[in-house]
């Protein structure tokens, strides 16, 4: 039956368009675009136009291994990317395609190859773009990814596994994404078919308009496609693409809270029967979140009329808000659910804030804890790395415990805020790390 109706339909489009009716029966009933001429569902019409500004973006560099006295840069990487200003000749790819390259090159689906210079990246998100100067570029057209909704279709569009340009088709299977690292995470999820090769590539509409930006796939260890691949939307997208463009890095917004993602343990600790949101973890003196009245323990549900999955969300929303922005804010407080609002504040430098009870510097909060051999000693203690931070690119995580700064011993927060104060150049912090001594540096100002 559902073939005799598939028939039926073609047939009644058919009729239709040799009418010069289908116009409106398309907007009422037709499922998916119809080309009569020769007899086929089909979507090429709105993507065909998207497709010439998906380019193949490859990374040269020096290889670690030994060399032979050619000092020439060598292809290191390779992914893909889009033109989003054909005027400017401004690509869009991933900050891990283009990551530790000296030289890049683009090729188009035409032939052409041009060298393109690096406009800047962001690890946080990561998006980096590249320029080039062509003649006869095409570009895709931006679409606004907050108007998506589960279930729609999505096409991802790159060059994988060594292939020439490859589209592929599946359904958007998730919005907000976030908690699958260290960074500013918001993402489009996606079962369309991405494998290496596709990262930086687009994430387009079933009209061929950009509404993401491929980043990352889930796998379960083949490292292959298993139907789950993660996009950054077009909302992020942009704001950081303007940034880099204007200043060469993102500048983001800050409020002042060190936040952390609500988990189960957590959520039992703190005795809710919720399982996502945003801990606050720290709030700096002075800061918008502290006259926002925020504290410690509360959790943030949403943000910016957003709902809110884990701290990823926050700093999505925060990291994409102008300086002087309000955005309001929905948290829970002794199983009671509040409102607020705090005012973005202009990112400042990385510095030191010292509270009566914690330590906020370079993006990481600090905080004294028992010793676990001696109660009565104390020792510091990270509570929560902010994503994208300089801490988080120096390699610290929450729940290190730090032993000394630039050779110095401390045993509390301090000691700590003492060693870092009026910090110039990088500094060497010694941590234990599951027992375990590690050595990670955070950058100086």
């Amino acid at each position: 039956m559902r073939v005799q109706n598939s028939a039926l339909l073609a047939a009644i489009t058919a009729t239709l368009l040799a009418a010069n009716v289908a116009p409106a029966f398309a907007q009422t009933a037709q499922p998916i675009p119809y080309d009569a001429r020769r007899g086929v569902f089909t979507f090429a019409s709105g993507l065909e136009r998207s497709l010439p500004a998906v380019v193949q973006v490859t990374t040269l560099g020096q290889s670690g291994g030994p060399t032979s006295g050619d000092n020439e840069p060598k292809p290191v990487s390779s992914g893909s990317g889009v033109i989003i200003d054909a005027g400017e000749g401004i690509v869009v790819t991933n900050n891990h395609v283009v990551e530790n390259g000296s030289k890049f090159t683009v090729d188009m689906i035409d032939g052409r190859l041009f060298d393109a210079v690096l406009i800047g990246a962001d690890k946080a998100t990561d998006i980096a773009v590249l320029r080039i100067v062509a003649p006869r570029l095409s570009q895709v057209e931006v679409a606004d990814s907050d108007t998506l909704r589960t279930g729609d279709l999505a096409f991802a569009v790159g060059y994988p596994l060594g292939l020439d340009q490859t589209l592929t088709m599946g359904v958007i299977s998730g919005l907000n994404r976030s908690g699958l690292g260290d960074r500013v995470e918001d993402y489009i999820q996606t079962d369309a078919a991405v494998n290496s090769g596709n990262s930086g590539g687009p994430l387009l509409d079933s009209r061929g308009r950009l509404i993401g930006i491929n980043t990352s796939i889930l796998s379960g260890g083949g490292g292959g496609n298993d139907g789950i691949a993660f996009a950054v939307p077009t909302r992020i997208m942009m704001y950081v693409v303007g940034q880099l463009r204007e200043h060469g890095e993102v500048r983001r917004g800050r409020v002042g809270a060190i936040l952390g993602s609500l988990n189960p343990d957590r959520a039992r600790t703190l005795g809710l029967g919720i399982v996502r949101g945003a801990i606050v973890d720290d709030v700096a003196p002075g800061s918008p979140a502290e006259r926002a009245g925020l504290q410690r323990e509360d959790v943030i549900t949403r943000i910016g009329g957003r709902p809110v999955s884990n701290a990823g969300s926050v700093l999505a929303s925060i990291g994409i808000a102008q300086p002087g922005a309000r955005l309001e804010v929905v948290y829970l407080r002794d199983d009671e659910e509040r409102t607020t609002a705090f005012t973005v504040e202009a990112p400042a430098e990385p510095g030191v804030s010292l509270g009566l009870d914690a330590l906020q510097a370079f993006g990481a909060g600090f905080r004294d804890g028992s010793h676990t051999e001696d109660e009565s000693s104390t020792v510091v203690v990270v509570s929560a790395v902010e994503g994208g931070s300089a801490a988080a690119q120096g390699g610290l995580i929450a729940g290190d415990i730090v032993t000394a700064a630039g050779g110095i011993a401390v045993t509390d927060i301090r000691g700590l805020a003492a060693a870092l104060e009026g910090l110039s150049g990088p500094m060497e912090l010694n941590v234990t790390r599951a027992g375990e001594p590690v050595t990670v540096t955070l950058p100086g100002t």
